[in-house]
C-alpha cells in the first residue's frame, strides 16, 4: 500500500558548493549542499565551515542524564558517532572536505552535549556503522537509520523522526514509479546496506515470480554515486529516504523530478550496540530536546521539520 506523506520543504536559501575531501564528488553541484540561514530562536547560530554554513546548536548538559551514562562512556569522556556523510540533508561533507554537517549531524552533537560528554562526529560507509558499533570501534550510529525488525536483531534503537522512502527520476519524462511494484522492467539505483537497496531486490522477486521482468537494481557505496548514475542515465530510477530524495532534486537544478508521495514510511533511530547500556541516556536527551525546543530549531533550519515526532521511544519497529 502507498503511504503518502507531503513532500518536504527543502528551503530556497540553499547554495551549492563541492568538497575537495577524498569522498567521490558527483561533478553537478547538487551533490554535496547546504542551509545558509539558520532558523529563529533556541540558540541556533551560524558557523562558517570553508563557504559553507553548518547550524550550530548551544546544549547545556543535563545533571540527571549525564549520571545516566555508564563508567566506562563518562571515563572517556566522548561519544564517536558514526554517519555516512553521502545523504544531503541529513548528513553531508562541507566544503572543507572533512567536517559532517547535516540534520543527525546537528542532532547528535546536541544529544551528546545534553549527556555531558564530548561528540565526535565521523564519516563512516554506511554498511559499515552497525558491525562497527557491535566491535565497539563507534558508540552511537546516527545515519537517517530506519528503525526495522531485521536491524533491532543485532542493535537497539532510540527513535527520533520519521520517514518514508521516495523515487526520483530523470526530468522531464522518467517513468511515473509510484509503488515497489512499479519498478518491474525498470532499472533503480540505491545506496548498499539500505532499506531502499533491500526493497528494491526482494521486489525483483515478487516481480518474476508474478511472472514480469524483474528489476535491475545497481547498488553503490554512496548517495553521490546514486545520483550519478541516474544523471549519467545508466538507471531510470533513484531510490532513497524521502528527505534525500527532495533534497536531490531540489539540488538537480531541474534534471531530477521527485515522484510525489512516499511508501514504507517508518522511524529514523539512533543506533546503540546492545547491552552498552547508553540506551536510556539517549533516550531521555532526545526527550529533553524536543522538550525545550532545540529539536524542532534543527529539524527547521534544515528544512525537515516535518519528520518530528513528539515520542521518541526504544525499538519502535512493526515490520
Amino acid at each position: 500500500m502507498l503511504n503518502l506523506l507531503p513532500v518536504f520543504d527543502v528551503p530556497d536559501r540553499i547554495s551549492s558548493a563541492i568538497g575537495n575531501g577524498g569522498r567521490f564528488r558527483l561533478a553537478i553541484a547538487f551533490a554535496v549542499a547546504l542551509v545558509a540561514a539558520a532558523g529563529a530562536g533556541c540558540g541556533v547560530t551560524n558557523e562558517e565551515a570553508g563557504t559553507l554554513t553548518a547550524a550550530r546548536v548551544t546544549v547545556p548538559a543535563d545533571p540527571a542524564i549525564a549520571g545516566q551514562v555508564p563508567a566506562q562512556f563518562r571515563s572517556k569522556g566522548a561519544l564517536i558517532v558514526a554517519e555516512d556523510a553521502t545523504y544531503a540533508p541529513d548528513e553531508f561533507v562541507a566544503s572543507n572536505g572533512n567536517t559532517v554537517i547535516g540534520m543527525d549531524a546537528d542532532l547528535a552533537k546536541a544529544i551528546v552535549d545534553r549527556m555531558g560528554l564530548r561528540p565526535s562526529v565521523q564519516n563512516v560507509p554506511f554498511d559499515s556503522i552497525i558491525p562497527g558499533l557491535n566491535a565497539a570501534k563507534y558508540d552511537l550510529g546516527m545515519s537517517s537509520f530506519s528503525d526495522t525488525k531485521a536491524r533491532e536483531a543485532v542493535v537497539d534503537f532510540v527513535t527520533y523522526a520519521i520517514a518514508g522512502e521516495s523515487f526520483y527520476v530523470r526530468a522531464p519524462r522518467g517513468p511515473e514509479i509510484t509503488s515497489l511494484a512499479d519498478l518491474c522492467g525498470h532499472s533503480v539505483a540505491a545506496e548498499k546496506g539500505t532499506t531502499e537497496a533491500a526493497d528494491a531486490v526482494t521486489q525483483s522477486t515478487r516481480c518474476t515470480n508474478a511472472g514480469k521482468r524483474a528489476v535491475s537494481v545497481s547498488i553503490f557505496p554512496d548517495q553521490n554515486y546514486v545520483n550519478a548514475a541516474l544523471a549519467a542515465r545508466r538507471v531510470e530510477v533513484a531510490f532513497a529516504d524521502t528527505p534525500v530524495a527532495a533534497y536531490a532534486v531540489k539540488q538537480s537544478g531541474g534534471r531530477f523530478r521527485l515522484i510525489p508521495g512516499s511508501i514504507e514510511n517508518a522511524p529514523y533511530g539512533v543506533a546503540i550496540a546492545k547491552h552498552s547500556g547508553l540506551q536510556r541516556p539517549v533516550l531521555d536527551a532526545v526527550k529533553s530536546l524536543i522538550a525545550d525546543g532545540t529539536y524542532e530549531a534543527i529539524l527547521r533550519y534544515w528544512g525537515l521539520q516535518r519528520i518530528g515526532i513528539s515520542n521518541p521511544t526504544i525499538n519502535a519497529a512493526t515490520s
